[in-house]
């Protein structure tokens, strides 16, 4: 049974005791506190002296290997650590960032600090770069305030940027720990089993192990430690039909610890699985464009409400001039149906028996994560907010995200979609067959697994989506089920949202890695499958490109050695 949104509440409120600070992490903050502090005694005798300074360092230590065919392709260890600097002059009102989500972002070249925990080091590049971040901040306030003065005025006048109560946490410091040989002999085995298929044209098996450790501290008096594991296993491969169309197969695994993955045996099945689906693929017939109802399973939902409604309901979005606000003016209004909610939360670290990849503490601007309901029983309550303000929405709930060397914005984290008086899959499944004789349709879709997708949220393009489906089923009014190819899922965000009908009673997690004006950061997304009355899908994109004219040389060596 789903749990109800107010007992869901009651699980974010137990809050991790606040650790004390370890050796490295005393000499790290110590040399940033203390160059921050020189920093702000310096400036004040300057024309525009910064009201605001943050400084985090960010500690990668990544461990990665990579297979194919059976065989190692790469193996690598490397650490590195980076230096990301908010420095802000003027006002909170108005300072020298505003009007950069218009611009396009406000990324630079990275600001490497050395590995080693050496205070004098460490405060010799802050010192630098800090003056040299105040010299193009006070530039770029000068272009600002004479642009305001010639430009129309912005329909958000809101401040540039929020107050936020100073934050201290400490986190254990998480340290590699991976069996790098035993995981060069899982890349080998996982993708050994593709080279028995000569019309399998890539496979692969990439692990990426990273522990992301973060230090900031701010003019504000926040002091923040984060230290955060993640390890992923991607696994890929693809094959042609005979009419040049591409068929891709992925699977991945997320866990905050190694030993978390699945064990070989299972991942060796999901291996055979993908290669029956590769064989499957290349004879299934092809959809033509269709619009007419289908059922979403739990991670293609979860794509779905990624790109059709996280990404619209980020803050910063319903501010830039150059965006299209879709749900801007929508606060207070119906946009699902009644049984419908949708909650962004980066404090859950599982949801059922799935990790969720976007959990985190405290926000790359010094602001604790914090549960979100956006969506309470079909009516639009919230957006996602950094310390970039909106109007209605004065503060931060912790959703300020960057990869290193961008400037945070709002972004999703951990979505979950809830819904009231679920029905179960195979009602679910005989209400689209009641729904395919409705509307007189030779059938409906199944949309099984998906590979991710994109979404357009600019006032210059067409406001679309494209969901990019991998497997996916003709479902026939006799209940028989076919598996088809060569279809994307398509639409635009109002229509789609307005043919939501039901969701069943299991919850299926999509995690992965979204890209976007602030870089690429972990997200997850969860759903139960969807009943939409109406979908549209357009044909995919298809090479024209032959398969290749020689056997693959494992086939070539079988028929001449008579095997």
């Amino acid at each position: 049974m789903r749990i109800p949104i107010t007992i869901a509440f009651a699980l974010v409120l137990s809050v991790p005791a606040l650790r004390a600070q370890d050796a490295e992490t005393a000499r790290i903050l110590g040399a940033m506190k203390a160059e921050l502090a020189r920093s702000q005694k310096a400036f004040k005798g300057e024309s525009s002296p910064p009201y605001f300074i943050s400084y985090e360092i960010t500690d990668d230590q990544v461990v990665s290997v990579n297979g194919t065919f059976g065989k190692l392709e790469t193996s690598a260890q490397t650490r590195s650590r980076q230096l990301d600097i908010d420095l802000r002059v003027g006002s909170p009102h108005l300072d020298n960032t505003h009007g950069w989500h218009d611009e396009g972002g406000d990324s630079s070249s990275p600001i490497m600090v050395p590995i080693e925990a050496d205070p004098d080091a460490l405060r010799s590049v802050l010192w630098y770069y800090t003056d040299l971040k105040y010299k193009q901040a006070v530039e770029q306030l000068a272009a600002i305030t004479t642009d305001v003065q010639v430009k129309v005025a912005q329909e958000d006048k809101s401040d540039d940027f929020s107050s936020a109560p100073p934050g201290r946490h400490y986190d254990e410091l998480h340290v590699m720990n991976v069996d790098q040989k035993a995981w060069e002999e899982k890349a080998r085995k996982y993708t050994a089993p593709f080279a028995r298929f000569g019309n399998i044209y890539s496979a692969t098996a990439s692990f990426l192990g990273d522990i992301e450790t973060r230090w900031y501290v701010n003019s504000d008096g926040s002091e923040i430690e984060v230290s955060r594991p993640f390890y992923h296993l991607y696994l890929s491969a693809q094959t042609k039909a005979d009419d040049g169309m591409d068929l891709p197969r992925y699977e991945s695994f997320y866990s905050s610890a190694p030993d978390g993955l699945p064990s070989d045996d299972s991942i060796l099945k999901t291996v055979n699985q993908m290669i029956k689906d590769l064989q499957a693929l290349r004879v299934a017939p092809i959809v033509d464009p269709y619009t007419g109802p289908a059922i979403l399973s739990g991670r293609a939902s979860g794509v779905f409400f990624h790109e059709v409604f996280g990404h619209r309901i980020e803050g910063h979005r319903q501010k830039g001039e150059n965006e299209s606000q879709t749900f801007k003016k929508m606060v207070g209004e119906k946009i699902l149906p009644v049984n419908f909610s949708v909650i962004s939360d980066p404090t859950l670290q599982r949801l059922g028996k799935d990790e969720l990849a976007g959990f985190y503490d405290f926000d790359n601007e010094g602001v604790a994560g914090r549960r979100v309901i956006v969506v309470d029983h079909g009516i639009l309550k919230n957006f996602l907010m950094s310390r970039s303000p909106i109007e209605g929405f004065p503060d931060s709930n912790g959703h300020g995200r960057r990869q290193q060397g961008n400037a945070p914005v709002a972004r999703q984290s951990n979505l979950i979609v809830v819904v009231d008086h679920p029905v179960s899959r195979a009602e679910l499944k005989q209400r689209l067959i009641e729904e395919i004789k409705k509307q007189n349709q030779k059938f409906g879709l199944y949309f099984d697994d998906i590979q991710g997708g994109f979404t357009l949220t600019s006032r210059f393009t067409p406001n679309a989506f494209n969901v990019l489906p991998i497997m996916v089923y003709r479902i026939y009014p006799d209940g028989r089920e076919e598996l088809v190819r060569g279809v994307n899922l398509i639409g635009t965000p109002l229509t789609a949202f307005s043919k939501i009908e039901a969701g069943d009673d299991a919850v299926a997690t999509f995690n992965g890695v979204c890209g976007a004006e602030s870089g690429s950061v972990p997200v997850s997304a969860s759903s139960p499958d969807l009943l939409i009355s109406q979908i549209e899908v357009q044909k995919k994109e298809k090479s024209t490109a032959r398969a290749p004219i020689l056997p693959a040389p494992i086939q070539q060596d079988k028929a001449g050695s008579g095997r």
